[in-house]
């Protein structure tokens, strides 16, 4: 390809096993030190930083300092779409790593992407949504429907408020775990607030979300009932 956009070059960036574990640890949302992503890439420090600042001059991550610290993060929510399509494809595809222990039954089961909730209780609530008609596919575009607008504010959520972002309401993006659809857009990410405001769950380490008992219990009945 002689015209157009530079796909292999991005391609590339992605590409490296140590740059792209770094981005998938920047999917959890957060801030994260050049040490901290190191630790995730499980290469050194200059190594990280030399990876850090090719991310940075393809657009793909941001750095600012911060005391003695600098900060990473991604650029913005279209990097964020782009590898969220990249896992569901990787998982559609087989492109698996080693078969998940233990510890990641409770990644599967609530995990942040990016800034909305996935794993099973993530497709748990696109289902549910679906089914009660509070949001409806349109083509290729996922809509909230009035009744999911009387829903959300009666959840907290202000949706008109949301709609004057520049990020879409709802989309659907492939949960790369459970091979099914979550919610993404600014509800995904107002949802999740929401939650995490009301001490249903809290985010805990790398990209997990754990509830407490209660609130998964209040999770299933208020937000995600099973039709």
């Amino acid at each position: 390809m002689k015209d157009g956009p530079d796909i292999a070059r991005l391609a590339a960036l992605i590409g490296d096993p140590a740059r792209a574990n770094m981005l998938a640890a920047l999917m959890a949302g957060k801030a994260l030190t050049a040490s901290e992503l190191a630790a995730e890439a499980g290469i050194a420090a200059p190594t990280a930083s030399a990876h850090l600042a090719r991310l940075e001059a393809g657009g793909l991550v941001r750095q600012r300092r911060q005391g003695r610290h600098k900060y990473v993060t991604l650029a913005g929510d279209e990097v964020a779409r782009v590898l969220e399509a990249l896992m569901g494809l990787a998982a559609g595809t087989g492109h698996l790593r080693t078969r998940p222990g233990p510890r990641d039954a409770a990644l599967r089961k609530a995990r942040v992407c990016y800034n909305h909730l996935a794993g099973d209780l993530g497709t748990r609530l696109y289902d549910s949504l679906a089914a009660r008609n509070l949001i409806r596919a349109e083509g290729d575009s996922l809509v909230l429907t009035p009744a999911g607008v009387a829903a959300m504010a009666a959840f907290g959520i202000d949706v008109a408020d949301l709609s004057r972002g520049r990020a879409p309401l709802c989309r659907a993006c492939l949960d790369w775990s459970e091979r099914r659809t979550h919610l993404a857009g600014s509800l995904g990410r107002a949802l999740l607030a929401r939650i995490e405001a009301k001490g249903w769950a809290r985010r805990g380490e790398a990209r997990l979300v754990r509830f407490t008992p209660e609130g998964e219990a209040a999770f299933c009945r208020e937000l995600a009932p099973l039709p």
